[in-house]
């Protein structure tokens, strides 16, 4: 009987050691497999288009956004996108690197804002704001998320951002929480980075925009969002929304003192 129980448990040891290695291997498989593509990464296309279109005079206005100012005055690039989203007095509003880009090509180039944000992901103009995010988030690679808190409107961002992350509804009863508030949770083979603290939220939120190997397709933080929204079951929120916007300021004021690796490689 001793001799039974003792083959059981080591036959539990064994299995147990041996899924933890297979978790372990495959997790460590991904990271190589990210590591080895991130030479050619193809977010480098995106980002010259960005650049490119930055300097050409387009729109109804036939102007360039080189007066745009998304933060730190007009036609600065470098540094911005880590003190995204921040307060703008001009629209009084807070905005994250998306709706302020808008804001610019309505203003400056006389473009249909309204009519971009209803634009679906991959066509048109949002084309245009993906390679724009992705030049400039590349011109920030490096540096850490500072996200400003000084203006009181920052400040109501980030509690209701932090609401969002946790409200529960859809038809499965799912939140951002549910798959991003704890520490080594995964679902298949992918790690699913805790937000709610460094390093998950610095290494999550600063690695959007990104290039999708399984679908071939540059993403911004909004698709992004969008896509987590599909996933829990909730309607689609409008481009650029308040929401959004809410939930990338959580997000990024967590991820404070995070380094950004925009534009990234994703599985």
């Amino acid at each position: 009987m001793k001799n039974r129980m003792l083959a059981t448990v080591v036959l539990v040891l064994s299995a147990t050691c041996g899924i933890a290695f297979a978790q372990k291997s495959a997790s460590d498989g991904i990271a190589q497999y990210r590591a080895m593509l991130q030479d050619g990464n193809p977010a480098e296309l995106f980002e010259a288009k960005g650049e490119d279109l930055w300097k050409q005079k387009r729109g109804p206005k036939n102007e360039s956004l080189e007066k745009c100012d998304l933060g730190k005055g007009p036609g600065v690039v470098k540094g911005v996108f880590v003190e995204l989203p921040r307060y703008f007095a001009d629209t009084q509003r807070v905005q994250d690197l998306e709706s302020r880009l808008l804001t610019c090509m309505e203003t400056l180039q006389g473009f249909n804002a309204a009519e971009i944000a209803k634009t679906p992901f991959g066509k048109d103009e949002q084309n245009s704001i993906t390679a724009y995010a992705a030049w400039i988030s590349g011109e920030s690679k490096g540096l850490k998320f500072n996200l400003p808190q000084g203006h009181a409107k920052e400040k109501v961002f980030y509690e209701v951002g932090k609401r969002l992350f946790f409200q529960r509804g859809g038809t499965h009863d799912f939140s951002c929480a549910s798959c991003h508030n704890e520490d080594d949770k995964r679902i298949r083979l992918q790690d699913l980075p805790n937000l709610t603290k460094n390093p998950g939220a610095g290494n999550g939120f600063g690695a959007w925009p990104a290039y999708r190997v399984s679908n071939g397709q540059m993403w911004g933080m909004q698709q992004r969002l969008n896509d987590c929204y599909r996933q829990q079951r909730f309607p689609y929120p409008g481009f650029g929304s308040d929401a959004t916007i809410a939930l990338g300021v959580y997000l990024g004021v967590n991820g404070k003192g995070g380094q950004s690796i925009a534009p990234a490689l994703k599985r």
